[in-house]
């Protein structure tokens, strides 16, 4: 007896960000499956498919938005239950990576948690990994198994080009973002400056702009982050800019994790925008006047498609995914 074999893609997500979910699944044209997830009295998470996705090539959306503790545990039991149900193959997608900016040891007696949530994603039974910008390229190299790194840029660069075209200079906040500021400066035909950054030690929120690298007197600033935490880093590189001479700063990040007091520090930075995207949930009440959410549905999608037609995901991008 022969078979001919079928493939069947299903997306389901978590609770953390279904409204990106419901875009994913509208971008392709499926709907989302069910995933019956609940709390018994105790708090402890349930999951239980509501179709069959035995042999299915399954997708779970669940970006780790707080609190991120639930948002990984409720992401880990539905890959485990996927396993269980014989999925075929399990991609976790996680448009926001938790921990991931403890990638390396700073100090002594540290953990290195972007490798144990990897580690956690795959001891689950994930196949495969799909995140949007990761704080750092390195973290791809926690896993066993394949990583498809997205990047937001051609959202980020298209909102540019229609809003600012040529007249930008695109700002690295430290020493750590200067490759993707230069991309972007590259790719929009505009001058490159950087801020030297210090803070008072790791765990620190007081952060200090020193100096600024490059020419930014009567010209608009962009500054380019892959995250806004409590926005300290990007507040006093705009209060600096603005000492230097410049123009307008606007603020440009993927990830708005918006913790603490960023909200605050935003309103009072003399920043006139604060360009995301909505890889994270950011309700109503939390978008002030200057914040503008940019979606990234369509690119995630596409990765999704590529990974299930087996074609390449660099190509979405032109091979310019890579940090």
């Amino acid at each position: 007896m022969e078979l001919v074999p079928r493939r069947r893609l299903e997306l389901v997500t978590g609770r953390a960000h279904p409204e990106l979910a419901e875009e994913i699944a509208a971008c392709l044209g499926v709907t989302l499956g069910d995933t019956n997830l609940r709390e018994f009295p105790d708090s402890e998470l349930h999951c239980r498919y509501g179709n069959s996705i035995r042999g299915v090539d399954l997708f779970i959306v669940q970006t780790h938005a707080a609190p991120v503790n639930d948002s990984i545990m409720e992401m880990l039991i539905m890959i485990d239950a996927a396993k269980r149900a014989s999925a075929k193959r399990i991609t976790a997608v996680c448009p926001y990576y938790g921990y991931s900016r403890q990638d390396r040891k700073s100090t002594g007696r540290e953990p290195i948690t972007a490798k144990l949530v990897a580690d956690l994603l795959s001891a689950a039974g994930a196949d495969r990994v799909v995140s949007v910008d990761l704080h750092s390229g390195q973290i791809q190299g926690f896993f066993d198994g394949p990583v498809d790194h997205l990047t937001a840029a051609p959202v980020l660069l298209d909102y540019l080009r229609r809003e600012q075209g040529e007249g930008a200079v695109i700002v690295a906040p430290d020493a750590g973002r200067v490759k993707v500021a230069e991309r972007f400066s590259q790719m929009l035909g505009a001058n490159l400056a950087l801020v030297h950054k210090a803070r008072a030690d790791d765990l620190s929120d007081t952060v200090e702009a020193r100096q600024i690298v490059g020419r930014v007197a009567g010209r608009c600033c962009v500054v380019i982050d892959d995250m806004i935490g409590t926005a300290s880093t990007v507040c006093a590189a705009a209060e600096r800019l603005v000492e230097e001479g410049a123009t307008d700063v606007w603020a440009m990040a993927t990830h708005a994790l918006l913790s603490g007091q960023a909200l605050d520090r935003l309103k009072a930075a003399p920043i006139s925008r604060v360009i995301v995207t909505n890889t994270l949930p950011l309700p109503p009440e939390r978008r002030i006047d200057k914040i503008e959410v940019i979606s990234v549905a369509k690119i995630i999608a596409d990765a999704i498609d590529a990974v299930f037609e087996d074609t390449s995901v660099s190509e979405i991008f032109g091979g310019q995914n890579l940090l």
